[in-house]
């Protein structure tokens, strides 16, 4: 076991190794048993690799950004947005309001790792909400009252077998703060004090979560409560939308679900998925920027698969493939598209997506083709295309294309209030989904 605590940093996608990390050369986590079962959970979980060699640690990250502590290893994960750009993409992927952060929380931001974005729009929509005042809402309560307000429990009173007392069971609906949205924001704001790493994000946190302290009641913030707090969203609960996917994403971020099981397994920090964020951000800004299309988000191929008559003899459902984004006009489909966080213009494509994005595009013989979509921060990444052909004969069989998303393009196009830049808005969600 180390004597003090190692901390190295890395970008989205990144390696280090003993021979290009210094701190990493000779280094090996404690035996413990914790750490093994975070090193296990991290590797198959795929939010990053740690792996043992002789010289040292191996570290690879992917898709993931955040912090993660492994024993005595600190490991920071940054996105290769700077955090204003980033910051601004994620409102408006995710709906946030635009409201004005604190300055010495905004500076501190562009020092530190991603959750301090989160931690820090959170801050920002929980102070607009506590100034303008919380929502109240009526809550069933029942109890006895000396002076009868609402109904009457006569049900209560029956299973009592009568009463002597000068009270009287009621039910009554008092208009009050300790609704299930008030308890879910300072729920979240609790877990956002234990989550961010800037002092002054952590200090207001628990300062907006102590002026809640006397009216609301205090929860434990879990998916089930925000699935419930989601049903009751309605026009008159819209200012909510946004603090409930921050508590969304930061919850999300606490845990990652391995294959075969149904509850998430905490891990040691917080690492949040990126592909998720650019999946709904290609969403957002197809919709927006389509009038003349259908945007459907995970349309199910349904037909495409199925077990022959008299050979499933375990009774399973057919596969069903999945794509992110099926573009449609007038009823019929114009493009299939999928996301991948993954630069594919530095890096190579995958076989497994490739032959994902195939599949495709051979499910729709009247316009084979489909499309998958990725980041990139280099101007010069252009359309790629791959012709799929029957290796015997030749004949085409469809076609995959490699679409490049410039993200600094995007920032700028979304931050324009202008006619010019509504309709290169247009355009350039038609090349991202029918191709040049």
């Amino acid at each position: 076991m180390n004597d003090s605590q190692v901390a190295v940093s890395l970008s989205e996608w990144e390696t280090l190794s003993p021979e290009t990390c210094e701190e990493l050369s000779g280094f090996y986590l404690n035996g413990s048993e914790n750490c093994r079962r975070a090193v296990a959970n991290l590797n198959r979980s795929r939010q990053m690799r740690l792996t043992e060699l002789k010289n040292g640690l191996e570290i690879a990250s992917n898709s993931h950004v955040g912090r993660v502590r492994v024993g005595d290893l600190n490991i920071t994960i940054h996105p290769k947005l700077k955090a204003a750009s980033l910051l601004r993409l994620l409102r408006y992927a995710y709906g946030f309001r635009r409201l004005e952060l604190f300055s010495i929380s905004t500076q501190a931001v562009d020092q530190c790792g991603f959750e301090d974005l989160l931690v820090c729009q959170l801050n920002a929509e929980a102070q607009e909400l506590v100034s303008r005042g919380l929502l109240r809402g009526y809550i069933p309560t029942r109890e006895q009252l000396s002076s009868p307000r609402g109904q009457i429990d006569f049900t209560k009173m029956a299973q009592d077998g009568g009463t002597a007392l000068a009270s009287l069971p009621c039910i009554h609906y008092p208009r009050i703060e300790d609704t299930l949205l008030n308890r879910v924001l300072k729920a979240s704001l609790h877990l956002a004090s234990r989550i961010a790493s800037v002092v002054d994000l952590r200090r207001d946190s628990q300062r907006l979560a102590s002026l809640l302290d006397e009216q609301i009641t205090t929860i434990r913030l879990s998916g089930a409560v925000l699935d419930q707090a989601t049903r009751q969203m309605n026009r008159l609960t819209s200012v909510y939308s946004s603090t409930l996917s921050i508590a969304k994403l930061l919850l999300d971020a606490q845990g990652v679900v391995l294959e075969g099981q149904k509850s998430s397994v905490a891990i040691p920090g917080f690492l949040f998925d990126m592909n998720a964020f650019f999946q709904s951000l290609v969403s957002r800004f197809l919709r927006d920027n389509l009038p003349d299309h259908k945007v459907r988000d995970e349309h199910s191929l349904k037909g495409m698969m199925r077990y022959t008559p008299g050979f499933n003899p375990l009774r399973r459902k057919p596969p069903t493939p999945r794509p992110d984004y099926v573009v449609s006009r007038q009823g019929k489909i114009r493009a299939i598209l999928d996301a991948k966080y993954r630069d594919l213009w530095e890096r190579q494509l995958p076989r497994e997506m490739l032959y994902q994005l195939v599949v495709y595009a051979i499910s729709h013989p009247a316009h084979p083709k489909s499309s998958i979509i990725y980041p990139t921060m280099n101007q010069r990444a252009r359309e790629s295309r791959i012709d799929v052909t029957d290796p015997i004969y030749g004949k085409s069989l469809g076609q995959v294309c490699l679409r490049p998303i410039h993200l600094p393009s995007i920032v700028e196009l979304i931050s324009s209030q202008t006619v010019q830049g509504r309709r290169d808005r247009e355009a350039y969600a038609k090349r991202l989904a029918l191709g040049e």
